[in-house]
């Protein structure tokens, strides 16, 4: 997986906007994790309901754990087409408590405007 090795354009826009991800999800910013999203992002978390929309996915992070962390290493990345990229990462979820629930996520990121924002995301257990 060249993710690992190094960084290219793709795999500093999937790394930059994960950070802005985990840091509004450390922050328990439901609108800024929300706003990282295109409007009409489809979204599958680790519950089995697809969603689809922003208002569906500040309803999924409204459920978040209190006083759950994030950490996020960007395994794989690559330019889709024109203003478009894919990624993978894994995510690793600590609750307060010290439990720990390790994810694997895709996303699509689309260049919207002047910001990277996430088409596709989809979370699976590693």
């Amino acid at each position: 997986m060249t993710g690992l090795t190094g960084t290219s354009p793709a795999h500093d826009v999937v790394r930059e906007t994960l950070d802005r991800w985990r840091r509004a999800f450390d922050d328990r910013s439901v609108a800024e994790m929300v706003s990282l999203f295109v409007e009409d992002a489809l979204f599958q978390g680790i519950s089995p309901r697809l969603r689809a929309g922003r208002a569906e996915i500040a309803e999924y992070y409204g459920d978040a754990g209190e006083g759950t962390r994030a950490t996020v290493q960007v395994l794989e990345a690559q330019r889709l087409g024109d203003g478009l990229v894919g990624g993978f990462a894994d995510v690793t979820f600590t609750a307060r408590a010290g439990e720990t629930f390790p994810i694997r996520l895709s996303v699509v990121i689309r260049h919207r405007e002047d910001a990277w924002l996430i088409s596709q995301y989809h979370a699976a257990a590693r």
